[in-house]
C-alpha cells in the first residue's frame, strides 16, 4: 500500500505543478486572458474522457499496464514542456497532462485497493484521498519555491524536479504485481466491459446529492484559486514574489489533507455540512480580499477554504466507498472523480466568458453566488441523507449481529463436545 500511496502523491504533484508557471509562459509568449483559459480547459476536456474509459476499462487492459502507461504519457509531457518553443507545444503539453492524469485516476484507486487487505480498504480509501491532496498542494509550491529562489531556467528547471519525481514513481510501480491480471492470462476474455458511470440505482440520488455533488463544488471552488490565484496575486494584490501562489496553493490543498486529522466533528454527516459551508465561506473570503487588497483576508480566506476541503473530500471520498456494495466500489470512486473534475472546467470557462463582460472581482462574485445556491441544496439535502445513513448503520449493525449469533452457537457447540 505505501509504494502505491507514493506513486499517487507523485502523480498528483505533477497534476497541479504547472500553475505558477502560467503568468510567465502568458508573458513569453503573450497570450490574452481568453488563451490562457483554453490553456486550463484544454487539461479537463481531456482528463474526463480519460477517466472515463480508463475506469470502464481498466480492468480488461490490466490496471498496472494501464498504471505504466499513464506515468509514461507524464514523463513524455514534462519533456515537451521542457523542450517548449512555441505556445503550440504548451497546449499539446496540457492536453498530455490531461490524458495522463485522467488515465492514471481512473484505475489508481481500485489497483490500491487490489493491494490492500481487505479489512485496511477504508484506510487506503481515506490515505488516498489524503495523498492526493498533499499532491495537488505540494506541485505548485514546489515550483513556485524553484522559480522564485533558484532564478534558472523559470521555464526549464522546475522539469528536472518533476521528471526525476515521476520517474521514481514508475520504478515503484514496477516493484507491484497486478496478481488479478497475471491469473486471467490464458483465460477465455470476457466481453469489454461498457464505457459507463457505475453507480448502482439504490444509492443513486443519495451519491450524487451527498457525494459527487460535494466533490463536483469543491473542485469548483478551488478551481477558482488554481486558475487565478498565480494572476491575482500579481494584478490584484501587487506581489511580485512567484512563490506566494504556489504556497497559497499548498495551503488549501496540502493544509486541506492535514487538517483532515483534526478530531472535530466526527460524525460523517456533521463534518460534511460543515465543510461544505466552509468552503463557501472562505471562497467569499477570497473574494473580499480581491476588492479590499488584503492578502492577510486572502490567507485567512483559503485557510477556511483548505479546511472546508479537507473535510468535504475526506467524507464525500468515504461516502463513494461506503455507500456501494463491494463489486461496484471501483466504477462508483471513478465517478465520484469524474464529478469532481467536471466541475474543475466550470471555474476555467465560466470565468473565461464572465470576464467578457464583466471584470474579474464580478466573475468571481456571480462564480460563488452560483456555488453558494448548491451548498444551500446539499445542507437542504443532508437532513434526508441523515435519516437514510442512520437507517443503513442500524441495519449493518444486525445483519453484524445476526452473523455472529450461529458462530457463537457452533463454538459453544464444539466446547461442549469436547
Amino acid at each position: 500500500m505505501k509504494r502505491m500511496l507514493w506513486i499517487i502523491l507523485m502523480m498528483s504533484i505533477g497534476a497541479t505543478f504547472t500553475s505558477p508557471l502560467f503568468p510567465l509562459y502568458q508573458e513569453r509568449y503573450h497570450l490574452s486572458s481568453l488563451q490562457i483559459t483554453i490553456l486550463f480547459a484544454v487539461y479537463a476536456l481531456f482528463l474526463l474522457p480519460s477517466l472515463l474509459v480508463s475506469g470502464s476499462r481498466g480492468s480488461g487492459w490490466g490496471l498496472k499496464r494501464v498504471l505504466r502507461i499513464s506515468i509514461w504519457i507524464s514523463i513524455l509531457a514534462t519533456l515537451v514542456f521542457m523542450g517548449s518553443q512555441q505556445a503550440w507545444l504548451v497546449y499539446a503539453a496540457r492536453i498530455l497532462e490531461g490524458i495522463a492524469y485522467g488515465t492514471f485516476t481512473g484505475t489508481a484507486v481500485a489497483f490500491l485497493l487490489k493491494q490492500t487487505p481487505g479489512d485496511k480498504i477504508p484506510l487506503a480509501i481515506t490515505l488516498s484521498g489524503i495523498t492526493v491532496s498533499v499532491g495537488f498542494g505540494l506541485g505548485p509550491a514546489l515550483t513556485g519555491l524553484v522559480i522564485q529562489y533558484l532564478h534558472l531556467m523559470p521555464l526549464r528547471v522546475p522539469f528536472w524536479l518533476l521528471t526525476a519525481l515521476l520517474v521514481t514513481a514508475w520504478m515503484a510501480l514496477e516493484t507491484l504485481k497486478d496478481a488479478d491480471f497475471l491469473a486471467q492470462k490464458g483465460k477465455p476474455k470476457a466481453a469489454p466491459a461498457p464505457i459507463s458511470l457505475g453507480v448502482p440505482s439504490e444509492i443513486s440520488p443519495h451519491f450524487w446529492s451527498f457525494s459527487a455533488l460535494p466533490i463536483f463544488t469543491l473542485f469548483t471552488l478551488n478551481g477558482i484559486i488554481l486558475s487565478l490565484i498565480p494572476s491575482f496575486v500579481k494584478s490584484v494584490l501587487h506581489s511580485s514574489n512567484l512563490s506566494v501562489s504556489g504556497l497559497l496553493i499548498l495551503l488549501l490543498l496540502g493544509g486541506g489533507a492535514l487538517l483532515q486529522l483534526l478530531p472535530l466533528a466526527s460524525e460523517p454527516v456533521t463534518r460534511l455540512r460543515l465543510g461544505i459551508a466552509l468552503l463557501s465561506i472562505g471562497a467569499w473570503l477570497v473574494v473580499f480580499s480581491g476588492s479590499t487588497g488584503s492578502i492577510v483576508l486572502l490567507w485567512i480566506g483559503v485557510l477556511v477554504q483548505a479546511l472546508g476541503s479537507g473535510w468535504t473530500f475526506q467524507i464525500s471520498l468515504r461516502l463513494a466507498g461506503e455507500l456501494p456494495h463491494a463489486e461496484a466500489r471501483s466504477k462508483v470512486i471513478t465517478t465520484f472523480y469524474l464529478a469532481g473534475y467536471a466541475g474543475f472546467i466550470v471555474p476555467v470557462v465560466g470565468t473565461g466568458v464572465l470576464t467578457y463582460f464583466f471584470d474579474l472581482h464580478v466573475s468571481l462574485v456571480v462564480l460563488n453566488t452560483l456555488a453558494s445556491l448548491l451548498v444551500l441544496y446539499m445542507l437542504g439535502y443532508s437532513v434526508r441523507f441523515r435519516r437514510y445513513y442512520a437507517a443503513r448503520k442500524q441495519e449493518e449493525i444486525r445483519l453484524a449481529r445476526s452473523k455472529a449469533k450461529p458462530a457463537a452457537a457452533g463454538a459453544d457447540r464444539g466446547a461442549m463436545t469436547s
